[in-house]
């Protein structure tokens, strides 16, 4: 396979070597780290053809992980070629509730004025407090506010897309048959459901707390996601509709497409949000870039591309594209618990 590295890349890279020198973990070389493929055959595609693909598509979807900061090196990137050929997309975030959308816009709308340094940081620190990120990481906040000050910069508009952060502690601490009607009110269904995917989805769940099913705040957890799929379904269908009623923006620039900034476990295999709007907006055009971390060990491409077949849906493969980058970090975080858990395994089955 061609190896087509983005230079655009490099120095992240460097970061992340630098970090593995530090922890004394040895970063793994694989062929794939800055390869582009077709989710469906495997092909190599370059960047010239992605981009191609992404300015045919209403919806984009750039699916990462989210302490990875070749990801949203990769996240800036697209979306800086898309403004390069005369785009004004709009910015969609998991990472902010769909009430937040005003205060994301405030931003935007502040990005056109011209402020000194110390005026742009005291913006900066006003909208992180607002956005409730003031006890969050300055790594991660950077990585999502890198997004947002090019929205700024550029003029276009960002968004929330999730429910808020009490709403999801809510479902996750009583379950949806445990909140008030006035709560399931502010709820938004789209009405679908599969037991293999509810199934499929709590063996995630179950394997992410490494391997312990917690039993009912698995059936818990499971509530959560299926409420965040159909809310920001909802949200994405309403930036798309938004994006549908103005052809050009003020500046003259193409609107759209809509971009989503994303965790991969809401896209993969085109389930749990794709499938939802799809439901709701079955003649939008969505295309799913997965930005994927190589494994721990070495895999060939095969294993990062077999389908995933459940009853009452078509194989699918991970996603249209993937785009293959270094991992943050080798550590197997369940290793520390294992005996732990194995214990708690033993008592559970009564031994």
């Amino acid at each position: 396979m061609q190896r087509l590295i983005f230079p655009v890349l490099g120095s992240v890279l460097c970061l992340l070597c630098g970090c593995a020198t530090t922890s004394k973990i040895v970063m793994r070389d694989d062929p794939l780290i800055g390869t582009v493929v077709k989710g469906d055959t495997g092909e190599p595609v370059r960047f010239a053809g992605l981009m191609e693909t992404l300015l045919h598509s209403d919806l984009i979807y750039l699916s990462e992980k989210h302490d990875n900061p070749m990801h949203h090196a990769i996240q800036h990137r697209i979306i800086q070629a898309l403004i390069d050929q005369g785009q004004a997309p709009i910015l969609g975030f998991e990472f902010f509730s769909y009430q937040e959308t005003p205060l994301l816009l405030n931003l935007v709308d502040a990005g056109k004025k011209a402020h000194s340094p110390k005026m742009e940081k005291a913006v900066e620190q006003r909208i992180r407090n607002k956005l409730g990120w003031k006890t969050q990481s300055d790594t991660m906040w950077g990585y999502y506010w890198d997004l947002i000050k090019l929205a700024a910069d550029n003029d276009f508009p960002a968004a929330g897309l999730d429910l808020s952060a009490t709403q999801k502690r809510r479902i996750t601490r009583k379950g949806l048959e445990g909140l008030s009607p006035i709560e399931l009110q502010q709820l938004f269904s789209t009405g679908l459901s599969n037991s293999a995917y509810e199934s499929h989805m709590k063996s995630v769940f179950v394997s992410v707390h490494c391997g312990m099913d917690h039993g009912r705040m698995t059936d818990r957890l499971y509530d959560t996601w299926v409420a965040r799929n159909d809310r920001m379904a909802l949200s994405v269908v309403e930036l798309f509709n938004a994006m549908q009623t103005q052809d050009h923006d003020k500046a003259g620039r193409k609107t759209g497409p809509v971009v989503i900034i994303i965790g991969a476990g809401h896209t993969e295999y085109g389930l749990g949000l794709m499938d939802r709007v799809h439901h709701l907006k079955p003649n939008a055009v969505q295309t799913n870039l997965a930005i994927t971390e190589i494994e721990r060990e070495p895999a060939e491409l095969s294993h990062y591309l077999k389908p995933l077949s459940l009853e009452g849906f078509d194989p699918m493969p991970p996603a249209d594209y993937l785009w293959f980058t270094q991992r943050v970090s080798y550590e197997d975080p369940c290793e520390e618990f294992k005996t732990t858990l194995e214990k708690m395994k033993k008592r559970k089955k009564g031994l």
